[in-house]
């Protein structure tokens, strides 16, 4: 690739710095959550111009058998910098005056919009850009209803016509994207890039490894904040030790493709994190961190540091070095997709189990009709859910521990889901992933 492209990509990454920034200034200062959603939108843009434009870079400025441990170095930093999110935002930011609420609105909009535009940021067209922006538009159609659906049908149900109608007018915006992508002359998410098995296979694997990790990344701090006693600083900390295996073992796991090709690294790296995910669904409550939830934190991190650079540098070597930055925006967005649905449709499952297990436990406490009625207006908050008063300290207490007990019975189901996910992924790994190390197209 020529000067001007490097120095084009640059420009775009400058500006999705300068728009991520103002962003994110813009969230905190967010009077109400309709500002918080327009402003984690603009985010979201910003995010669009910043990764895949990164990656880019990186793929224009090293040789071949430089890219690998490079792309490594890349996941290292932004998993070692994502750490203190969790440490600052969960835990010290939480506590200011005012503050609690900044960012905690989860936002369809920055996923549908911000981040399916991914595949569109990372070399820029100047044609067709009215097609561009159809296909955004039902891609932003069909995820926000998609998931829209999925979240009413927890406390309706999937045979609600509210619910039903909605995921209806997800799966036909989708569609309409997929085909009006098929049929424009400047794609933003060209469909002959899923012509490699190996790119296909990359971003099947994203998608399951990906929805795994998030949903065990929502579930978790619930879990340690509202049923284990955490504050919120310790739950935001919970996961440092991820973030700093990941951050130590980035460049190495990087160079792992030149090595030993992408396949192995890809097949082995998901399956010790199903090991660690299922290891989340072995305590129950109490207990120390460091002799609980710490050893799975330690596996999953492993894992994890040996899949993420591994695959990057697959997807980025599966297409022509020139689209690189698409092929980087389509995999970025079919993460950012990933955990997006695994969240909502996971929420269900929590939902389900946690009713399910109630249900039971108090079938066993002989509760009038009153306190029962009480208790079922609560249900929608899960651990959350508040004992009625006036009720005698022996009764409160077997009814928190009810809730509890039945929030872990959820909890432990999405771990044991997210190692399906992740074994799932790893099965693709084996079955899609090219044998040898990917060479770049010309």
């Amino acid at each position: 690739m020529g000067p001007w492209a490097i120095a084009g990509r640059r420009r775009i990454f400058a500006y999705g710095v300068v728009l991520f920034a103002l962003a994110s200034i813009w969230c905190g200062l967010a009077a109400n959550v309709n500002q918080l959603i327009l402003a984690r939108a603009a985010q979201g843009l910003g995010g669009a111009l910043l990764t895949p434009g990164s990656l880019a870079i990186i793929s224009a400025s090293f040789s071949q058998q430089q890219r690998g441990q490079a792309i490594g170095t890349w996941s290292g930093f932004t998993g070692i910098t994502s750490a203190l999110g969790p440490v600052l935002g969960v835990g010290w930011w939480s506590r200011l005056p005012g503050a609690g609420s900044s960012f905690s609105q989860p936002t369809v909009s920055s996923v549908g919009l911000g981040n399916l535009l991914l595949a569109s940021a990372g070399e820029p067209r100047r044609r067709c850009t009215a097609t561009g922006l159809v296909g955004a538009l039902f891609a932003t159609l069909g995820l926000g209803a998609l998931v829209y659906g999925l979240v009413e049908s927890s406390t309706l149900s999937l045979s609600h016509p509210r619910v039903l109608s909605t995921l209806m007018i997800g799966l036909i915006g989708l569609s309409a994207f997929i085909f009006v992508e098929g049929h424009s002359c400047s794609p933003m998410m060209p469909l002959t890039l899923f012509r490699s098995r190996t790119f296909s296979g990359a971003n099947l694997l994203t998608l399951l490894l990906y929805a795994a990790l998030g949903g065990a990344l929502f579930f978790f701090p619930f879990n340690l904040i509202q049923v284990q006693g955490y504050s919120a600083t310790a739950a935001g900390a919970a996961f440092l030790p991820l973030i700093l295996i990941m951050f130590l073992l980035s460049r190495w796991a990087g160079g792992l493709v030149s090595q030993y090709g992408a396949k192995r690294p890809l097949v082995v790296g998901p399956a010790i994190a199903a090991i660690g995910f299922a290891l989340f669904a072995v305590p129950g409550i109490g207990g120390s961190y460091w002799t609980t939830f710490f050893p799975a934190v330690l596996v999953l991190g492993l894992g994890m540091a040996i899949s993420v650079a591994p695959l990057t540098t697959t997807v980025m070597g599966a297409v022509k070095e020139r689209q690189a930055g698409i092929a980087s925006g389509i995999n970025n967005a079919a993460s950012r997709v990933a955990g997006l649905l695994s969240i909502a449709i996971l929420s269900i499952v929590v939902s389900n189990v946690f009713n399910n297990g109630l249900d039971q436990r108090l079938a066993t406490l002989g509760l009038s009709p009153q306190v029962q009625q009480a208790l079922n207006q609560q249900r929608v908050k899960l651990a959350a859910a508040e004992v009625p008063p006036g009720l005698g300290n022996t009764l409160s207490a077997a009814l928190d521990q009810a809730i509890a007990e039945s929030f872990v019975d959820g909890f432990r189901w999405v771990m044991l889901i997210a190692a399906g996910l992740a074994l799932a992924s790893a099965l693709v790994a084996f079955l899609m992933i090219q044998g040898q190390r990917a060479q770049p197209q010309r």
